[in-house]
């Protein structure tokens, strides 16, 4: 794979890089109109988003930062997004091509005064796995491995005008109003700008371990601060085969099941006990051992989940709640998906879009053991997105709705069903995580 040998940093060449992929993309509309007049429109549309896809994330990957998270987070969105973009922006996930040695170099030196190969033994110049913020390297000292993570140059700096050059892109896509928008491009703006703070990831994934460490069957490295600075983190390497991986190859239903359980488990722990959850499940951030162990690593993206949300929020998994249209009613109001100022037709328009939403999104919370397989379920709730803005388009209503804190709770349970999907796990016991409950310090989680 090709190395980066520079990254553009200034808005202006950004923005640059941008406007080229555009014009080639209008080159491709028209080849597009050409190829739909001999061939059916459903290959042409086919080529034309296979081209628009390869084209976008070249020039997304050369950027990388922020703009390159944005491709990895709506290569999740599979309802919304057509299949070709999918494919390709998942790339963003663990394969994207790394820094140059020199580069690397550079980056080791101005943060801790030398070159890796006077700190380590051993230092391999050449990434192991490059992502959209950073990349991992291979060290080794006293006979140990380490995983080394550098994040990219400027980064964090090109963060808001990133996010500037996207939002209109994504208004369009999510039908969202440039009047209640601000909240939540502010939110996804927090988040990026704090998975650029390696300080912080490395306390959260710290204190992740500490809190969860004895959940069964779930393991993380050791993280090791005198070897880590703003830009870098060191942690112990670990061997194991990447989620998606393990997905594609297996074929023993019981492995299926251990890790999809654990999985589960790990996220229901965060979600009702620590009251803080990691918000970016996407297989690159976790390994399958030989043993099937889930090992979890990249704790950047972490959402705090505050108590005035967390009560509706769960409130709307209870089949009662649900069913009773008063306790529902109010739920979504305190949700912010109902408005004081909705119309007789907008209140009824969006209580029952939520209501069918609700109806399947909680289906596993209904029952003891749930099948994460069952493609029916999937299917429903992937095309949930793209139904809620026909609807909300068709209808010329607001799609933004709802609190802010909602964007990454969505996320996350979405991110988690696919990768339940994509184990095929079954016979999930969906509130065992109640039986690792432990007389947690108080204070340690209102961090």
């Amino acid at each position: 794979m090709k190395t980066s040998k520079r990254i553009p940093l200034s808005k202006l060449q950004r923005t640059s890089k941008l406007m080229q992929t555009g014009a080639k993309v209008g080159v491709n509309y028209l080849k597009y109109y050409g190829d739909k007049m001999v061939n059916s429109e459903e290959e042409a549309k086919a080529r034309l988003d296979e081209n628009n896809a390869n084209d976008i994330y070249d020039s997304l990957k050369t950027l990388k930062g922020s703009a390159l998270k944005m491709a990895q987070m709506m290569s999740m969105e599979k309802s919304i997004m057509p299949k070709a973009f999918v494919e390709k922006f998942s790339l963003a996930q663990f394969s994207v091509p790394p820094l140059s040695a020199p580069l690397v170099l550079k980056t080791f030196k101005r943060s801790f005064g030398k070159f890796p190969h006077q700190l380590f033994d051993q230092f391999n110049n050449k990434a192991m796995n490059a992502a959209s913020i950073g990349q991992v390297h291979l060290a080794e000292k006293n006979g140990q491995q380490f995983a080394v993570k550098i994040q990219y140059p400027g980064v964090a700096q090109s963060i808001r005008s990133d996010l500037a050059i996207v939002k209109p892109v994504a208004m369009k896509m999510f039908n969202i109003s440039g009047e209640h928008s601000e909240q939540y491009f502010k939110e996804v703006e927090n988040k990026l700008v704090e998975e650029t703070d390696y300080e912080l990831e490395l306390a959260q994934s710290q204190e992740i371990k500490l809190w969860c460490g004895h959940l069964p069957n779930l393991r993380f490295p050791t993280y090791y601060p005198e070897y880590s600075s703003p830009e870098i983190i060191t942690m112990d390497w670990m061997h194991g085969a990447h989620l998606s991986e393990f997905a594609q190859t297996n074929t023993d239903q019981e492995a299926a099941n251990l890790v999809g359980q654990t999985l589960w488990d790990f996220y229901m722990y965060q979600m009702h006990v620590l009251h803080k959850v990691h918000a970016d499940p996407h297989p690159g951030n976790f390994l399958v051992s030989n043993a099937h162990e889930v090992i979890a690593l990249d704790f950047g993206c972490m959402k705090a989940i505050p108590e005035d949300f967390y009560n509706p929020y769960f409130e709307l998994f209870k089949w009662e709640v649900i069913n009773d249209p008063d306790s529902f009613e109010k739920n979504l109001f305190a949700l912010e998906v109902l408005k004081e100022e909705d119309s007789e037709t907008e209140r009824a328009f969006f209580t029952k879009l939520f209501f069918e939403v609700l109806e399947w999104f909680t289906k596993p919370f209904q029952v003891e053991t749930f099948d994460f397989s069952d493609r029916e379920f999937f299917d429903k709730i992937s095309a949930f997105g793209e139904q809620y803005l026909k609807k909300s388009t068709l209808m010329n209503m607001n799609a933004d709705r709802g609190s802010k804190h909602i964007i990454y709770m969505n996320r996350t349970f979405f991110g988690l069903y696919s990768l339940m999907f994509d184990l095929k796990a079954k016979d999930i016991k969906t509130h065992n995580y109640t039986q690792f409950v432990q007389n947690t310090d108080q204070e340690l989680l209102v961090k």
